[in-house]
């Protein structure tokens, strides 16, 4: 059958899927080249009956047969029948336990079978692959002998009494397993910079240890391959990689997912990488810890290129993955006095928060322990718009404008348990610089973003002297076109830096700190919210009680009056001429008592309706309503010279009609009344409301009422309010209840505005008060 082929090009240069440069270098798809080293045969097999479906193009050069004579043939011509029962049989199970394979390659030119070890693996994408390495060494890999082989230095990882132990017992093991001129343990920091923290190597050689190699040398990606393959090996980094051929029937495929392939061709980038430093071939072990890569066993040899069977990478990989346990129990020995120390700090700051009812007061009141609690030199405890300051922070100014930032990046970026932590402030938000020098670390906690409640703790700036594999910027070119290109450095040569604007890093011990102590405080609110929604919850229902005893009282209290009032004025219209003088008096004064009364009485429901009567809201224009308020004063005259003023039109509001008729009528009807000017006159004006809280902002208007009576003095400015509250005799300026003011404050808080009085003595008086222009029920 005649076959259509697709063989990929063999040279580097002609394999790109695009040029690499600075804004791409972390989308490289170095998971799907199509390419191989070649030291080994890949086949890509079909289900059910495991069909040759793609190969490496070195298949003459393994097998002696070529590639198109082995597409779209059964497994099966090649290899006995119960490795292909074998894999079958894997197919349903983790192909980790089975790896690798002896397999006998039969069907050579030249009638004789090749050993190979098979890896036998599903991709990504669910194909079936088989890597096949050509069998070098006659090592025994049974159970025993791996046993023996780790069980000495598993015994010496767990005696070791700390990280730096751990790591040069770690790269002396994989040496002498491997024989590679330099192994290195490689650890990534949180910016994803690497340093070689341990090393062992070959008495001629440069030593690495110390160095730092920045984030751009191992690109995402490539870190992302690191947590999916434990173990890299390049035996030979001046390999020709071979490409994938494939048959009629694959055209059609997306190219092939190889993260898992151990014969997965390197990214060119990464050999001419290798190639700058000399290094002849290549291996690496990942370090993986809380499932993130932690770090890497690097390994290199210089003096040619190395292969290193299976079964050793094997037991290196386990290596890796035993040191990867170990490292949780290695670091938290790291410091461990002052981890103590801290523990017992927390312990006594969350003792004696716990017993506190006001947060804020119980965490100002303990400043030391505060800045103790993270090794802190400065420390603001943020609540709404009050600041409390401790040790050294930048100006309050400087504050309210980190603040400002702070809350838009808990908005915008969801932090993780409400923490913001960063030993370099400035690098994110630039207005640091002026004060990195006391502020270059920053740990931020949000207890209530919406109440606007934070902790923050401040480092100073810490210089630090890094030592980087090589001068950062030397592998950056600018293109014709003024893109920057990337390319692999040309040197590796210590340079050194001096790094400023940071302060020493935030331990995870400090952190998890903080983390308790928020925990506490919102304890603590959780428990003040529950206490304050039971006591509102009592108060709604006394309120209400009271509402409803008032309504009762003052209806029942009518009638008996009524009767006094009544018999009074019989007593005076029948037995006037008799009682005369004395006792007339009293009968007069006994009826104008009912009445007075009856006004309180009156006074008295009203406010109690006030509370319990449904508003009925509609879109009132102020304009037409205070022309019905005029016109009902215009036909009193007793209000004959008095002039109500309105300098400009009034806006839309919304509201229960008759109520906020009622308010300027009570407030205009002061103004008139408590007036001894000639010219009385009471003027109405508005603006947008500023001093509605953050829910209401720009959703209010302050209509205000000014008038140029007698003025209030500014002891009673809040006492007006209180109902059957009067500043004057009873006699004078006309009487009244006392309760006007009263009706109008709740009014005015049942449309949920608020009133206020401003005032001197004989100049007057302006009361202001906020009315909804939007709907409150929408």
């Amino acid at each position: 059958m005649k076959k259509l082929l697709r063989t990929l090009p063999n040279e580097f240069n002609e394999f790109q899927f695009e040029a690499v440069n600075l804004t791409n270098c972390d989308r490289e798809p170095i998971h799907i080249p199509s390419l191989i080293q070649p030291h080994g045969l890949l086949l890509v097999l079909t289900e059910p009956d495991l069909r040759i479906a793609q190969v490496s193009g070195n298949s003459l050069d393994i097998l002696g047969i070529a590639s198109e004579n082995l597409l779209d043939r059964p497994l099966e011509e090649f290899i006995e029948a119960e490795i292909i029962t074998f894999i079958w049989e894997c197919l349903e199970r983790s192909f980790e336990n089975i790896n690798p394979i002896h397999i006998n390659f039969y069907g050579l030119a030249d009638g004789a079978c090749q050993s190979f070890n098979g890896i036998v693996h599903r991709s990504p994408s669910n194909e079936i692959i088989l890597e096949l390495e050509p069998l070098e060494t006659k090592l025994e890999h049974d159970f025993f002998q791996f046993y023996r082989q780790v069980k000495s230095t598993l015994t010496k990882m767990q005696m070791a009494q700390d990280l730096t132990e751990l790591c040069d017992l770690v790269v002396q093991e994989v040496q002498s397993l491997t024989g590679f001129d330099r192994v290195m343990i490689y650890r990534f920091n949180e910016q994803g910079d690497g340093t070689i923290i341990a090393e062992t190597k070959r008495p001629d050689l440069e030593p690495f240890l110390g160095l730092h190699y920045p984030d751009s040398d191992i690109p995402k990606q490539a870190k992302h391959l690191y947590t999916l393959n434990w173990l890299r090996l390049i035996p030979n980094v001046n390999y020709q990689p071979m490409g994938l051929v494939s048959s009629e029937q694959s055209l059609s495929l997306q190219p092939l997912d190889m993260s898992y392939c151990s014969l997965r061709s390197v990214s060119p980038m990464h050999i001419e990488y290798l190639q700058n430093m000399g290094v002849a071939a290549s291996m690496s072990v990942s370090l993986i810890h809380n499932q993130k890569l932690w770090g890497l066993i690097a390994c290199h040899h210089y003096s040619a290129p190395k292969f290193v069977p299976y079964e050793i990478r094997t037991i290196c990989e386990f290596l890796g993955q035993l040191m990867s346990t170990e490292l949780a129990n290695k670091e938290s020995n790291i410091n461990l006095d002052y981890k103590l120390q801290l523990k017992k700090i927390q312990g006594q700051f969350l003792e004696r928060l716990a017993k506190a009812t006001e947060f804020v007061d119980e965490v100002a009141a303990n400043r030391e322990a505060l800045l103790n609690l993270t090794s802190a030199q400065g420390a603001v405890i943020c609540d709404g718009d009050r600041l409390i300051l401790i040790g050294e922070t930048p100006s309050e100014q400087a504050l309210k404008s980190l603040m400002t930032w702070l809350q838009d990046q808990f908005e915008r970026d969801q932090f993780e348990q409400d923490l913001f932590v960063t030993d370099a402030l400035s690098s994110l938000y630039p207005e640091a610089k002026e004060y990195q020098a006391i502020a270059s670390g920053l740990i931020a906690m949000a207890i209530s973003k919406t109440q606007h409640r934070y902790i923050l703790w401040f480092r100073p700036e810490q210089l630090q002297t890094v030592t980087w594999a090589g001068q950062l910027d030397k592998n950056e070119r600018v293109a014709e076109d003024g893109s920057i290109l990337l390319f692999p450095r040309q040197s590796f040569e210590a340079w050194k830096q001096i790094v400023c604007g940071k302060s020493n890093p935030w331990l995870s011990c400090e952190i998890e700190g903080v983390l308790e102590l928020q925990q506490a405080i919102i304890n603590i609110v959780l428990k003040q919210t529950s206490e304050i929604a039971i006591i509102n919850s009592e108060l709604k229902r006394t309120n209400s009680e009271l509402d409803a005893f008032a309504y009762i009282a003052s209806h029942d209290l009518k009638e008996p009056l009524r009767g006094i009032h009544n018999y009074a004025t019989f007593l005076l219209e029948d037995y006037g001429e008799i009682l005369k003088g004395d006792g007339a008096d009293k009968l007069h004064t006994l009826v104008r008592l009912t009445k007075r009364m009856e006004s309180l009485i009156d006074s008295l429901l009203k406010f109690s309706r006030l509370g319990r009567q449904e508003l009925q809201m509609e879109q009132i224009d102020l304009n037409h309503l205070l022309h019905n308020v005029i016109e009902i004063f215009a036909i009193n005259s007793q209000w004959a010279n008095c002039e109500i003023r309105v300098p400009r039109s009034l806006p839309i509001i919304w509201g229960d009609r008759v109520l906020i008729e009622e308010i300027f009528i009570n407030l205009i009807a002061n103004a008139f009344k408590y007036n001894d000017a000639p010219e009385k006159w009471a003027e109405i004006d508005w603006l947008m409301d500023q001093n509605q809280n953050s829910n209401h902002s720009g959703h209010f208007v302050s209509i205000s009422v000014r008038d140029n009576g007698i003025g209030i003095r500014e002891k009673y400015l809040e006492s007006v309010f209180q109902i059957f509250k009067r500043l004057n005799s009873p006699s004078k300026y006309g009487g009244g209840t006392g309760a006007g003011l009263t009706i109008v404050r709740k009014i005015v808080e049942r449309h949920g505005g608020c009133i206020q009085a401003k005032s001197q003595p004989d100049q007057g008086t302006t009361f202001l008060f906020s009315l909804p222009i939007l709907n409150p029920n929408k």
